[in-house]
């Protein structure tokens, strides 16, 4: 046979490529018909096997004529008939495995296999009718079926899964297929004829029969085997298009139960409403009908939107959008709409649309937009007017704002995961904190105001909103606190108070100071008398004791006078260090005696400059450090440094001593209140008011059981 191959007649075997394309084509074209088509199903699955069929027995047929026309002359039509009909049957099997709603690759794999196995028997049968006898090269023969099942499966891959690919044109994929299906016919042949070459024909037909039956056996079996495939795959395309009838009735049944359906032809005329559109719309469908969707138009959507829409749906690809429209009645309607182009020649032909009412979510998301709006502008306001802090229900804190972290001084991560006890100041008692946890934890919105402790241990105060956020069952899961810094005004409060009080000291000594030293200069004079005839040591023990408390009231119906009528305050330019150092130089002896070292440290510039009164500063730093003195009764340091800070100048004196409880600390300064067993509390007083009167200020810092720091801030001048 190979030299027939060498010589083969080229017209003849054009012929029959030609023919199996068509063939080829015409059975591929019926296969994807089927997968779209409503009705004739069967007939399209029968018309598409028979092309396969005729296609592959056409080549084989051609092919050896184009090889041995003589060969026609000794044609056996039985066998001839059974090769044709076997490789329709075959063909029936293989496209049936593909006709599944959702083509697997393992289907596209049997389709293949069987279609491989069409092309060898109807090679080998058809060879048969000829009257060839045939020999079998095992190697070449495996080789040209796995070749020819490869060619077949590449071939319906492409079909099959070219919607797959990135590419809006499609229709080259089934010229393809084609192609390559007809080659690996046409080349299957040709390796067949190699690896399956023919020796002598047999003579006759009756000689073929006597010396071999089995083919009048093997004819009578594939007949059978044909005719019960064929009723049975006609039988189960039968029962499966009829479950697709089905199946597509109920999917279309409920979709008009559920949603607004439509169908446009190619250039958008409505060719089909459903009930529901009718209904939503408000026209009939004579109105609808013949129209195009600009009869619902709102005009919400800009032309770019409907522009963008139709680019989508006219390259083949599904839209999804919400779109707003107009009933007849003038009234709007939102749809989430999905449109699904249909496609022929790979262009639409018609769309569906299928629309879901949302108009009430339009409406709840509408008013949750407007809401949470309203919400972001109050949660911006308290930004950026109050001091913001959530916590959970333990008091936990969540979340801060950027105020809460600028006047406590902490950062955001040192203060989420922990409680507010980072902030405590410890002026106030428990029974206050247990009181506010006692009233949020019931449910109810705590007002107040708290004093509390910044990082750098200095103090504020806070006016303090609480409000819990409840659970269903009334329980709270999260406490809302806002604050707002008020500690300029709890200090002008106790100015204020400070300075209601002093006036009512300076009304008192006024009214009384000149009533009081009257009889006490009497008092004196008559004590002192006295002592001149004494001379019984006891008795004049006691008068000695009489002198002391008498001049221990004079001194206090001076201090009353000098808040009753403060002495003129004469101010000059003095250097503060030299005038500090004077004071400590004064003291320092006393200090000695009590076991007390004083230190005394001052700025690396010799220079401070301040308007003063330099006699009342000094007798302000006097009654401090006699305090402090006071404050070590068993001995102690005492250090006094004077020091820039923000371009004032600050004297602190500070003890090592017993310390002042919080609460007492707050009352520094009031008349007739002092922390020491033996003093009335002016002193502090007269000298808060000095300072006041130099425009200064004074800061008292204490801890119990470590000591007392006095800083006296004054403003500093130039030369």
């Amino acid at each position: 046979m190979d030299a027939g191959i060498v010589s083969t007649n080229p017209i003849l075997l054009l012929v029959a490529v030609i023919l199996t394309f068509i063939a080829t084509y015409t059975a591929l074209d019926l296969l994807t018909m089927l997968q779209t088509a409503e009705r004739n199903k069967r007939f399209l699955f029968l018309g598409a096997s028979f092309s396969m069929g005729i296609g592959i027995w056409t080549l084989n047929f051609f092919g050896v004529l184009a090889f041995d026309i003589s060969g026609a002359a000794t044609y056996n039509v039985p066998v001839a008939i059974l090769s044709i009909v076997l490789g329709m049957a075959l063909a029936s099997m293989g496209f049936f495995s593909v006709t599944t709603q959702r083509i697997r690759f393992t289907n596209v794999g049997i389709c293949s296999l069987l279609l491989t196995v069409a092309l060898l028997s109807n090679y080998v049968v058809g060879m048969y009718s000829l009257n060839y006898n045939l020999n079998i090269h095992i190697y070449l023969l495996s080789f040209t079926i796995v070749l020819i099942f490869c060619l077949f499966l590449f071939a319906f891959m492409v079909l099959f899964y070219s919607n797959r690919m990135g590419t809006s044109n499609r229709l080259w994929f089934k010229p393809v297929s084609t192609f390559i299906i007809t080659g690996a016919i046409a080349q299957g042949h040709l390796l067949l004829l190699r690896a399956l070459p023919v020796d002598a024909p047999v003579r006759t037909i009756n000689q073929l029969v006597n010396e071999t039956p089995f083919i009048v056996y093997l004819v009578i079996f594939m007949s059978i085997l044909i005719l019960t495939g064929l009723l049975g795959s006609s039988a189960a395309i039968s029962r499966r298009l009829a479950a697709s009838a089905q199946h597509v009735k109920d999917i279309r049944s409920a979709l008009d139960q559920s949603t607004i359906v439509a169908i446009t032809d190619a250039q958008g005329i409505i060719t089909y409403v459903n009930q529901k559109f009718i209904e939503i719309s408000k026209y009939n469908e004579e109105e609808l009908i013949g129209h195009s969707h600009a009869v619902i138009n709102s005009g919400y959507h800009s032309k770019a939107f409907f522009a963008e829409l139709w680019n989508t749906i006219s390259k083949g690809r599904t839209w999804k959008g919400e779109i707003c429209n107009k009933a007849k009645d003038g009234t709007w309607y939102w749809v989430d709409t999905t449109i699904v182009p249909f496609m022929k020649n790979g262009k639409p032909y018609q769309y569906i649309s299928i629309r879901t009412d949302i108009s009430n979510r339009k409406q709840a998301e509408e008013s949750l937009k407007n809401s949470i709006k309203d919400v972001r502008d109050i949660h911006y306001a308290l930004e950026q007017s109050s001091i913001v802090a959530f916590t959970d229900a333990k008091g936990i804190i969540t979340q801060v704002n950027n105020k809460f972290c600028d006047i406590s001084g902490y950062s955001h991560e040192e203060l989420i995961g922990r409680n507010h006890n980072i902030l405590n100041s410890g002026y106030h008692p428990k029974s206050f904190f247990l009181e506010l946890w006692k009233t949020i934890g019931n449910g109810k919105v705590w007002k107040g105001e708290i004093k509390n402790r910044a990082k750098d241990g200095t103090y504020y105060w806070v006016d303090t909103t609480i409000v819990p956020f409840l659970r269903e069952n009334g329980k709270p899961y999260q406490y809302l606190a806002i604050r707002n810094d008020i500690t300029e005004r709890k200090k002008t409060e106790e100015v204020l108070h400070r300075q209601d009080k002093l006036a009512a000291v300076g009304q008192l000594a006024a009214g009384v100071a000149h009533e009081i030293r009257n009889p006490l200069t009497s008092m004196k004079g008559y004590t002192e008398f006295l002592q001149l005839d004494e001379s019984d040591p006891s008795r004049r023990e006691f008068l000695d004791i009489i002198l002391e408390e008498i001049e221990r009231v004079n001194n206090i119906v001076e201090d009353f006078m000098v808040l009753a009528k403060p002495k003129a305050v004469h101010l000059e330019i003095k250097n503060i260090i030299p005038v500090v150092r004077n004071v400590v130089s004064l003291i320092e002896f006393e200090a000695r005696k009590r076991n007390i070292h004083l230190h005394f440290h001052a700025a690396e510039k010799d220079e401070i400059l301040v308007l003063c009164d330099e006699n009342r500063l000094k007798q302000v730093f006097l009654n401090f450090l006699k305090n402090g003195m006071e404050a070590i009764p068993n001995g102690g340091t005492i250090d006094v440094a004077v020091q820039w800070k923000d371009g004032d100048v600050q004297i602190s004196i500070t003890d090592n001593g017993v310390g002042i409880p919080e609460d007492k600390l707050k009352r520094l300064g009031e008349p007739f209140y002092t922390t020491k067993k033996t003093g009335n509390g002016l002193g502090l007083m007269v000298s808060f008011r000095i300072i006041e009167s130099h425009h200064g200020r004074v800061l008292v810092e204490s801890e119990l059981n470590k000591g007392t720091r006095f800083n006296i801030v004054l403003p500093t001048k130039t030369a």
